[in-house]
């Protein structure tokens, strides 16, 4: 390909065009990030924004180059000038498919007043491992008289290796049967918490990329990796399930040296790699975590440390399977803000009890001085009772509790390592004398997210309502779509996640989060098409299908492409899509109503029966209305994408689940036959009455309003679209 670089006064020469300096392209992203590292996709999307101080600019021409280097000396792909007003999710006619390679692109865009603008930051990607044979790594696990299998005690590892010359770049790609933290010359890798992340676990495993090469030296250097069990083999479900994905903990990593000489070398897991039990004597999700600090090994992580090392034998090769590993596909969670305690109190049975002033998502962190052998023991709760005392009840089967055992000689800093609580309070038992409230503060953790939505107004509780719903948010998307941070559950509900998503998109950019888990979505299917009413799904197939919660499958990728004008997620979701509704299709004697299995139906509903959380609204009514809400979306889907049989077949199809609907659940007289407000909101809000039938159920439900003391009795269900129904309605 000939070399397209040119000097940007002969670029405006030889297209005519006027370079403006209040008209710039800027906040260049390939797949939503900025200079991500490590991605798989081989054909990656673009997008960009226009700035202007001049009204009414509009792009009319883009070009797009890719090349090897900064300069664009070395270009592989131009897209010449295009006419088109396109800046997102402009997607290369061209493949990539180079592992740990760096991309650089450039966004070249033209306006209708003659204005032309290049690009000035530096914009990259970087592609992981995308060839399996490149790996040379095996999976590691600690031996049996190190740390057994069956132990609750988290492994350490350690390698040492030496770097024979000045580098170019380094690079780690590292993951895990459990999860990881990793150091580099005792200096953290990366800022991510909880990874390789949770995804379903038997089909694909993330892989991370970071460039390590800052924290190498010339010479001895040495690579630390402490694992823990997380969602891998940690206790799930209200049942407390252990070992669901497997039963030991591995590591699994590989560093690529690539010398300023052009000499290469690959540092992988293998048997030369050292093992020893750590301080973590326990850590869950659940549970909490117990760390006896008389056990840390200073310096395990460093050069120079294996002539003193203690306990540390080989770790034992577990074999070189990688075709469950990919690339991992969004940001992991992160140490996001820090909240102190807003005071300190004792309830009346005596307890020490910090108040961090809200319910917050994420651990304690603290620094105090205590004697060897002293034990802190750290609970934590979202309320206290009507006594003002400590409440946990509402926590079930979770523990959410810390141990700390002190070594002694001075100021000790502790933060839990593969554990994480919902809570505003933490009750303190076991403080050495002379602390402070101020030694404790909150660590607030959650996936990163770029925030891209603010509200406020001028009524105070409107905006209290507001901050709620965003903490909210903060405190549920943890890796995957949680319901509760707090008890024995966190698990990624369907139905919150279809719920909640329109209003997520809001406040963040979410779009690679509900990617990911979409894919897990996809691959955790069934093969009849029904799906599980938990993703990743930790019930095996046990519970799948309820209404409202298996229709996440069709809603959420439609959101995306509303919000974001993602095509790419209907395109990959589209057979997941069409299987679900396919199986509802098939399920009992009537193909149009969805009138079998089992339904949460409206559930936590304010109007339900004593002892029952399903809400008052039938469920084959709900279940029917989400149907043809599926296949109504199904049908515009098929549309976008250019599948025109599909979409007609579908429109027809939707057209039946409707006239069904009517027979079953409209009166003769035109009246609801369900007189609940879910009910009712369903029916406006998926257009599923019309006419005179649905200027009574108007009517009908601003009546069940105000007879309710103007406040909703809806569920879960009800409640997501009330407020939509209430506004399209007048």
């Amino acid at each position: 390909m000939p070399n397209l670089s040119f000097k940007s006064s002969e670029r405006r020469a030889a297209r005519g065009a006027v370079e403006s300096p209040d008209f710039r392209v800027a906040d260049l992203r390939c797949e939503y990030l900025k200079n991500p590292l490590g991605i798989g996709e081989t054909r990656p999307r673009f997008c960009w924004t226009i700035h202007s101080g001049r009204r009414s600019a509009v792009q009319t021409a883009y070009r797009l180059t890719v090349a090897e280097d900064p300069g664009f000396r070395r270009v592989l792909w131009d897209s010449g000038k295009v006419e088109s007003g396109e800046s997102a999710h402009v997607e290369a006619d061209a493949e990539f498919r180079r592992s740990c390679f760096r991309y650089y692109y450039r966004v070249e865009v033209w306006g209708r007043g003659g204005e032309h603008a290049v690009s000035g930051e530096e914009a990259w990607w970087e592609t992981g491992i995308l060839d399996p044979s490149l790996w040379q790594a095996s999976w590691i696990a600690a031996p049996e008289d190190a740390v057994p299998a069956a132990s609750l005690q988290s492994p350490m590892f350690r390698k040492e290796f030496a770097v024979e010359g000045p580098l170019r770049r380094a690079r780690l790609y590292i993951t895990a049967k459990g999860l990881y933290r990793c150091t580099l010359n005792g200096v953290r890798v990366g800022d991510g918490e909880f990874t390789p992340g949770w995804t379903s676990y038997k089909k694909r495993i993330q892989v991370q990329s970071y460039d390590v090469t800052p924290l190498l030296r010339p010479g001895a250097n040495a690579l630390g990796v402490l694992l823990g069990d997380g969602w891998y083999r940690g206790s799930l479900t209200w049942d407390l399930k252990r070992n669901l994905y497997g039963d030991r903990l591995m590591l699994f990593a590989q560093l690529l040296l690539e010398y300023a000489d052009g000499r290469t070398a690959v540092i992988g897991t293998d048997a030369s790699w050292l093992a020893a039990p750590s301080p973590v004597l326990m850590s869950e999700i659940y549970h909490g975590e117990t760390y006896d600090a008389r056990l840390e090994q200073p310096g395990w992580d460093m050069p120079g440390f294996g002539v003193r090392a203690r306990g540390w034998k080989p770790a034992e090769e577990c074999g070189r399977s990688v075709e469950r590993l990919i690339p991992a596909e969004c940001p992991p969670v992160k140490r996001m803000e820090i909240l102190r305690p807003v005071r300190a109190l004792t309830t009346s049975r005596g307890e020490t009890v910090l108040d961090f002033g809200r319910n917050l998502v994420g651990r304690v962190r603290f620094t105090l001085n205590g004697e060897a052998g002293r034990e802190l023991v750290i609970h934590h709760a979202e309320v206290l009772d009507g006594n003002g005392n400590f409440y946990t009840e509402n926590l079930r089967k979770a523990r959410n509790e810390i141990r700390y055992i002190f070594k002694g000689g001075g100021a000790e800093t502790y933060e839990p390592h593969f554990t994480y609580q919902g809570f505003r309070y933490i009750r303190l038992a076991g403080l050495p004398e002379g602390w402070a409230p101020e030694q404790f503060e909150a660590v607030v953790l959650h996936s990163e997210m770029e925030r891209t939505g603010t509200f406020s107004c001028s009524d105070e509780l409107v905006n209290r309502l507001h901050e709620n719903i965003l903490w909210s948010l903060k405190g549920n998307f943890f890796e995957v779509p949680t319901d509760c941070p707090q008890r024995d559950e966190r698990l990624g509900w369907t139905g919150d996640a279809q719920m909640f998503i329109r209003t997520a998109a809001c406040m963040y950019q979410v779009a690679p989060f509900f990617t990911k888990w979409l894919h897990d979505l996809r691959l955790d299917q069934r093969e009849d098409g029904g799906v599980p009413v938990i993703i990743p799904d930790v019930l095996d197939g046990e519970a799948h299908s309820a209404a409202g919660w298996a229709d996440a499958s069709v809603i959420i990728p439609w959101t995306l492409y509303v919000c974001y004008g993602d095509k790419r997620i209907l395109q990959n979701q589209y057979g997941s899509m069409r299987r679900w509704v396919e199986f509802v299709r098939a399920q009992g004697d009537d193909p149009y109503l969805y009138n079998t299995g089992f339904h949460y139906g409206d559930w936590l509903g304010l109007d339900s029966r004593p002892g029952d959380y399903s809400g008052a609204t039938e469920k084959d009514f709900i279940a029917t209305a989400f149907y043809a809400r599926s296949v109504e979306l199904l049908a515009r889907i098929a549309a976008v994408l250019g599948k025109e049989e599909d979409a007609k077949e579908l429109a027809e199809w939707h057209r039946r689940i409707k006239r069904a609907f009517r027979r079953e659940f409209v009166t003769p007289g035109g009246r609801l036959a369900v007189p609940t407000q879910t009910a009712h909101v369903l029916a406006l809000a998926f257009g599923l009455v019309e006419g005179k039938t649905r200027e009574r159920a108007v009517r009908k439900l601003a009546e069940l309003i105000e007879k309710n003391n103007n406040s909703l009795a809806t569920g879960i269900l009800g409640s997501a679209y009330l407020n939509p129904a209430l506004s399209d309605c007048g």
